[in-house]
């Protein structure tokens, strides 16, 4: 009998072959990825699993990050009507929050987003002599986020239920029920509405020049993030699934993380 301590020389050992566990586990599931879609997006949880709108919004800190710049440049040409000069105090009221956020040692992403969006608006201003070219920026943003939207829906894959199909556990299965879709393409009309009333009320404020900055401004700051919040807050309840109905479990609500 011949007793073979090892492979010989042109033999490969044998590998272990992963089971299929493991191969499920390697390969990321529809619902991680909506997860992942979701979490890039800005949605937040809370412990209970239910949508966080004032996280999602990106918190306190967050809110004061898209409303204090705005403000401060309104209150400096108001009261200076030298517009260099209330262009240079916003950004310096954006680029205080990055340094905060680098203090706190917080992630930069919100904070340089609002800055170089600042300073575009700067810049246009600046170039056209107009303070109400400050503002501009936020329709064709607006205008963007509208088509996308629109777009979403015609193709079925409404962005609220992206967003909100991760929140509720049922990855993209949501897709394969017609009331669900139709759900999801309703709470993504009630966001294009919201982004449409902005541009409704704004656009004539901007066109009527100096005479509507004030105007302007402020409905920027109360059709900003508080509108947004709103807005989301409806389309969670309208797209709420009906008692009963079955849902994907595929993935457990965590806790989110801090913003």
């Amino acid at each position: 009998m011949t007793v073979s301590n090892g492979p010989g020389p042109h033999e490969q050992p044998a590998q272990e072959q992963p089971g299929p566990d493991e191969t499920r586990a390697a390969t990321p599931s529809i619902a991680d990825l909506a997860a992942g879609y979701a979490e890039k997006a800005g949605l937040q949880r809370n412990a209970h699993g239910h949508v966080d709108i004032l996280k999602s919004a990106g918190g306190v800190q967050g809110i004061a990050e898209s409303i204090v710049p705005g403000l401060v440049f309104l209150v400096a040409f108001m009261v200076t009507r030298d517009l260099p000069a209330s262009l240079v105090a916003a950004l310096v009221g954006a680029a205080i929050f990055t340094v905060v956020r680098l203090v706190q040692r917080r992630p930069l992403t919100q904070a340089l987003a609002g800055i170089a969006g600042v300073a575009i608006s700067a810049w246009l201003a600046n170039t056209t002599g107009k303070a109400e070219d400050f503002y501009v920026l936020g329709f064709y943003t607006n205008v963007a986020y509208i088509v996308a939207m629109v777009v979403s829906i015609a193709v079925k894959w409404p962005i609220a239920g992206l967003l909100f199909g991760f929140v509720r556990n049922e990855g993209f299965d949501w897709r394969k029920d017609p009331e669900r879709l139709r759900a999801y393409s309703i709470g993504t009309w009630v966001v294009i509405a919201v982004l449409a009333l902005r541009l409704v009320v704004q656009v004539p404020l901007y066109f009527m020049g100096d005479a509507g900055l004030a105007a302007l401004a402020t409905m920027r700051l109360i059709m900003g993030a508080p509108l947004y919040i709103l807005g989301l807050w409806i389309a969670w309840l309208l797209t709420r699934p009906a008692p009963g109905q079955k849902r994907n479990r595929a993935v457990q609500p965590s806790n989110p993380s801090s913003d």
